[in-house]
């Protein structure tokens, strides 16, 4: 875990709400700086053979206006694409879905001293009020802390967890605990009850790492 900690520490976490045209949504915001150069964190973030090493294999016709797919992942449509600040794609996962399971994820960029870069990425979906009321922003904000973390090492040059393993190791578990935590206390900063934060973070941690 320990290997783990400045990564896990490394990320400021918000939970908001933004209107998008699937309605009014949940956003769940990440933002955390990296050590590398502004060129580089957008070429990792949108050239097809970097994503394949840290994200997952991407196809489409990857331009403004075009479209992708990450295997076996979400896909959709790329709405903005301004080199190298900014990336806005609509994101959706899975059969059958609809207007409401429409979602956006937005990426953006910007320089910081020692030639370092702030990487600010905001999700924003309406979804099921259920889910959310079960899960939280966890669901959602942990599979993003995982995506962060796998840039983190490939920005820096060092082997990925094995992805179908990294969830039950003690390292991996560890992650996922304290991630789920952090995002808890997002949810009770942004005017969740205390109580309702606890339950969707536990939920969720036991959804990404499971006993046994």
């Amino acid at each position: 875990m320990a290997d783990f900690i400045d990564d896990i520490n490394a990320v400021h976490r918000e939970v908001g709400r933004r209107r998008i045209p699937a309605g009014d949504g949940h956003t769940v915001v990440l933002s955390r700086r990296y050590e590398a150069t502004l060129e580089d964190v957008w070429n990792a973030c949108t050239t097809p053979e970097r994503l394949a090493r840290w994200l997952a294999p991407v196809t489409g016709d990857l331009r403004e206006g075009g479209s992708y797919q990450l295997e076996g992942n979400a896909g959709g449509k790329i709405l903005a694409c301004e080199r190298p600040h900014l990336l806005r794609v609509t994101w959706v996962y899975g059969e059958n879905v609809t207007e409401a399971d429409v979602s956006e994820v937005t990426l953006k960029l910007s320089a910081e001293d020692y030639g370092a870069t702030r990487l600010t990425l905001e999700h924003a979906s309406v979804g099921d009020p259920e889910f959310w009321e079960r899960y939280g922003p966890g669901a959602t904000g942990i599979g993003w802390d995982l995506s962060l973390l796998g840039l983190a090492l490939h920005l820096a040059g060092e082997p990925l967890p094995d992805k179908e393993k990294f969830h039950t190791a003690p390292e991996g578990r560890g992650f996922v605990t304290d991630v789920s935590q952090r995002w808890r206390a997002a949810h009770v900063a942004s005017g969740a009850p205390a109580e309702a934060a606890e339950r969707a973070a536990a939920a969720t941690a036991a959804f990404f790492a499971p006993e046994g």
